[in-house]
């Protein structure tokens, strides 16, 4: 979350990223098509965070919801929960809202209010937990996922932070949601046992050296699969120094929801090679994915995910 705003410093790696996405979509025409020859054509299911639109949309909600449906979304993904409300508004009023801009509430992103995981301070997270996962069950929530990351400066940080993603996993599935993790950029750094810091991501192509792991493979790896899946931020993970399209291949049966996400607007800096991404994500199955847009300077942030549907909706790779 600390580098949430930071890519200005890092653009370069972004279009190095955006050709390493392109080079590994090993996925057979066949693969690809499949699905779309066997079913009838349907208006395509885009989703949006509305993190993406801020106060502008807390401006005027039901207007504001309207007004994302007729640019073509069809889902959303919560943010700004806090005990039963999103914003200033109640759940049940928002799920209302949404309802009848035709828009269906199919996620949320929700953070504890620590990030230091102890075992002093575990029954407060899963607590926390309990009480967001019955409260996003009452309005049909599907996924129930964390966008913070937690202290991780060493392999058994990371190892105890899954132990507590587990036990959330199995709160969450009581409740009839799955539980899911968003990452960024730091997730890509490296640690070691007994590290006191993570360690700096390495340059394009640098193998780390023996005994030292990438936070967001540890987490995956100190998880139950049956009870921890992964949304992965296409554009944090290119940030990160990696390719989102390798990591799909890697984990098909782990990263299950997709951020789709740019520097801006999608697709106009270039950088970023979502042809192969959805090639990836269909071959994968996977069916949900949500737009994110940090601060837009072209205008207002309305505009700004107004422009990110108009790329979507008109792209002929995105079903």
């Amino acid at each position: 979350m600390k580098n949430r705003r930071e890519f200005l410093k890092t653009t370069s790696l972004l279009a190095a990223g955006g050709l390493l996405a392109g080079k590994s979509g090993i996925v057979s025409a066949a693969e690809v098509a499949a699905p779309s020859m066997v079913q009838k054509k349907v208006s395509k299911v885009i989703g949006l965070q509305i993190y993406s639109l801020g106060r502008e949309l807390h401006e005027d909600v039901a207007g504001g919801l309207k007004k994302v449906a007729k640019m073509g979304y069809s889902t959303i993904e919560l943010a700004g929960y806090n005990d039963g409300k999103i914003g200033n508004v109640s759940m049940a009023d928002f799920k209302k809202m949404s309802d009848d801009a035709g828009l269906k509430i199919t996620s949320t992103h929700v953070n504890p209010s620590v990030r230091e995981y102890t075992k002093a301070n575990k029954q407060q997270i899963m607590d926390f937990w309990k009480k967001a996962a019955d409260d996003h069950a009452k309005i049909g929530v599907k996924y129930l996922i964390q966008p913070g990351q937690p202290a991780t400066r060493s392999t058994e940080e990371v190892a105890y932070v899954g132990e507590i993603f587990t036990e959330a996993g199995k709160i969450a599935k009581a409740a009839g949601l799955s539980f899911g993790y968003h990452n960024h950029d730091g997730e890509f750094a490296r640690v070691i046992p007994g590290g006191k810091e993570a360690m700096e991501r390495l340059p394009w192509g640098q193998k780390p050296p023996e005994g030292i792991e990438i936070i967001y493979d540890g987490m995956l790896r100190h998880t139950d699969p049956s009870l921890v899946f992964f949304e992965m931020d296409v554009y944090w993970t290119v940030m990160g120094r990696q390719d989102p399209v390798e990591y799909m291949q890697k984990y098909a049966d782990r990263i299950r929801v997709l951020h789709i996400k740019d520097r801006a607007v999608l697709g106009q800096s270039g950088m970023m090679n979502f042809e192969m991404i959805f090639k990836q994500a269909y071959a994968n199955r996977i069916s949900d994915y949500f737009v994110e847009l940090e601060k837009y300077s072209g205008g207002t942030q309305f505009e700004g995910v107004k422009g990110c549907a108009d790329y979507l909706l008109k792209a002929k790779f995105v079903k």
